[in-house]
Formats: structure tokens, sequence, C-alpha cells
């Protein structure tokens, strides 16, 4: 059961039962005014980024194999790697600490939302865009207050919604992933997802 889900459940008015099925999907789109394409590639994307609503924030409790995999380019050697397994403080000050304005401080801005709000600059183009100073104080906001509300500023910042105005299928699905995971990570279940979903609200 998700509690990040459960939540957004009783924002949306819909029954907080932590899971997730066509009730809460046309909750969500008629809460936040989104029609059933652009609701079927949305929370298709969400589904698949965030475990289908179970985290809000981003898990960097890596093995030493994982790191290499994942962030290999910024170790090395196996052995340095080895020194922020299963420390995500350590391995987040490592590969995000000094880009777009960390200032060091990878761990404190590391992802957190449904969509993974990424880097201290991002953080604050979505406090100043929502209008919530607060969240550059407190940024694990973004997790447990407004993990969708940043998804869909992602979506807006970066002009994504037109590309939702299209009957899903596996092609738009494709486009679409390239443009919020930067490759095609998890297409397949992407395209199962925004699929499935759509038929939902038809």
């Amino acid at each position: 059961m998700s509690e990040a889900l459960k939540k957004l459940q009783v924002k949306i008015g819909s029954s907080a039962d932590g899971s997730f099925g066509p009730n809460t999907a046309k909750a969500i789109c008629n809460h936040y005014t989104l029609n059933p394409e652009r609701g079927a590639h949305f929370l298709g994307q969400l589904v698949h980024e965030s475990g289908t609503f179970r985290y809000t924030e981003e898990n960097l409790n890596y093995s030493t194999a994982s790191i290499l995999k994942v962030f290999g380019k910024y170790f090395d050697s196996e052995s340095e790697a080895e020194t922020c397994a299963r420390n995500p403080q350590a391995l987040a000050d490592r590969v995000y600490g000094h880009r777009y304005g960390n200032m060091g401080q990878g761990y404190l801005w590391r992802g957190r939302g449904f969509l993974q709000c990424t880097f201290k600059e991002n953080y604050a183009m979505f406090a100043n865009d929502m209008n919530l100073p607060e969240v550059m104080k407190d940024p694990d906001l973004v997790a447990t207050d407004y993990p969708m509300e940043s998804a869909i500023w992602f979506f807006k910042r970066n002009k994504l919604w037109d590309m939702c105005d299209v009957t899903p299928s596996s092609e738009s699905v494709k486009a679409l992933t390239k443009r919020v995971n930067g490759g095609y990570n998890g297409l397949k279940h992407r395209q199962e997802e925004t699929m499935k979903i759509y038929k939902w609200f038809s």
C-alpha cells in the first residue's frame, strides 16, 4: 500500500486506499484538469518513475556493482565506488554535488517527487514558478507535500503537454519517454501502463 498515494487521494477527494486504479486515475485528471490523452500519457510516465506512486524520494542505497553500472563515469576505479556503497549521502554528494548549483550538497538536492526533481537549480525554478519559497528551506516538501505538483510543473516547464495531446500509441509514448527520461529506460512498461490507463478513461 502506498502512503504517498493515500495522501494524494485525500487531496483529490478519492477513496484513500493507497492503491492505484481507474477511480483514482479519473479523480487525478478531474482535480488537475487533464483530458484523457494528457492524463494517460502523464500518469503512464509517473507510474513507471514512482513505482506506482510508492516512491517520492530517490533511492541511492546502491551496491558497488550498481554504482559502477549507473554512475560509472564519476568513478575511476571499483575501490573508489566502494567508498560510496550503501551510503546514499556520500553517493549523492559525489555524483550530484557540483552540478546545477548544488555547491557540494548533492544529498540535500537529491531526487524527490513522483518525477524526481533533482538539483538545487531545478528546486529553485519549481519554488519560484509555484510561489513556494518554503521549498528552498525544506526541500523534503517536494516529497511529502508536492510530489504530484512537481511532476506537473516538470511537464509544463519542459513544454511536454503538447506531446500528450495525441491518442496514446507506442510511438507517442516512446517520444515522450525520451523527453522525460533522456533515453528509453523502462519503455515497454511505460507503453503498457499508458495504454492501460487510456482504456480506463475511454
